[in-house]
Order: structure tokens, then C-alpha cells, then sequence
């Protein structure tokens, strides 16, 4: 790969392409984990994106996640079957409900959490030296730096 008329170096664009590659593996595999529960991935998604969003609208989630409002709601009913989620209504608008999770919907996104972490570590632990360790830890770093504003 010659460098290109950006100015961009053999080196940087290689390691871009690994990277994107290797972090698509790393959520396929994580979102794996995720599956093996009783969730489709877009419950599991619509779940952990309550958690993050606190007490939210139907359609806010919606817009969020990309999907159209009637798909969030028939996700959202799955989870509200389960006692996963709970609707309450929005006292700035007592027309439009607000959703937020149950303390087993809490449990259910910490228990997903802490499966996925488990996974990896066991990963890194079973597949890895514990120089290649080192060596993620020192990348983290860079990626992070890469990272910020």
C-alpha cells in the first residue's frame, strides 16, 4: 500500500484496517454471550440503552436506536412482559409514558455486563501471555488517547 494523497503511511492505514476488523470480531463475539439469554439482540439493545437513557420515551429510544416507533414498541412489550421495564407517565406530558427499568431489568443489564466482562477475561487469561496482556493494556492507552476530543 503506497501512501496515499492524504499523506497517510503504509503503517497507519494497515493498523486502521486491523483495527476495524479485529474490534467487528470482538462485538460479534460479545454480542454472542449476549444471545445465549432468552433476549433477541434489539431486546437486548432496546434494555441496555433504557439503563443508559434513565427514565425515557418510546420514541426517544426510537429515534436513539434507528428504528421506527412501532418496532420499539413491540420491543419494549416483550420486555415489559418479562417485568423487565416499567411505563409511568411523564409528568412534564401526563400524555406520553416514561420507561425505566425494573430491579430485575437492572439485573438482567448487570448480569449481561458481568458476562460479557467474565468472557473476556477468561479470554485473555486462557489465550493470552501475560506480556501479550501487557501489550492490550498499552494499546488501551493508545486507543484511548486516539479517543478524545
Amino acid at each position: 500500500m503506497d501512501d496515499s494523497a492524504e499523506g497517510i503511511s503504509e503503517s497507519a492505514a494497515r493498523a486502521a484496517q486491523d483495527l476495524r476488523v479485529a474490534f467487528n470480531r470482538l462485538r460479534r463475539r460479545i454480542r454472542e454471550i449476549s444471545e445465549r439469554q432468552d433476549l433477541t439482540p434489539s431486546q437486548v439493545s432496546a434494555l441496555t440503552l433504557v439503563s443508559k437513557s434513565g427514565a425515557a420515551t418510546a420514541s426517544a429510544l426510537a429515534a436513539t436506536e434507528g428504528v421506527r416507533p412501532q418496532s420499539m414498541a413491540a420491543t419494549l412489550a416483550v420486555l415489559d412482559q418479562q417485568g423487565l421495564i416499567a411505563r409511568n407517565p411523564d409528568p412534564g406530558d401526563g400524555r406520553r409514558q416514561l420507561v425505566t427499568l425494573t430491579d430485575a431489568g437492572r439485573e438482567r443489564v448487570e448480569g449481561t455486563r458481568q458476562a460479557r466482562g467474565e468472557w473476556l477475561a477468561k479470554a485473555l487469561q486462557d489465550r493470552c501471555t501475560e506480556a501479550e496482556r501487557q501489550s492490550v493494556i498499552e494499546a488501551m492507552a493508545v486507543l484511548d488517547r486516539l479517543t478524545r476530543p
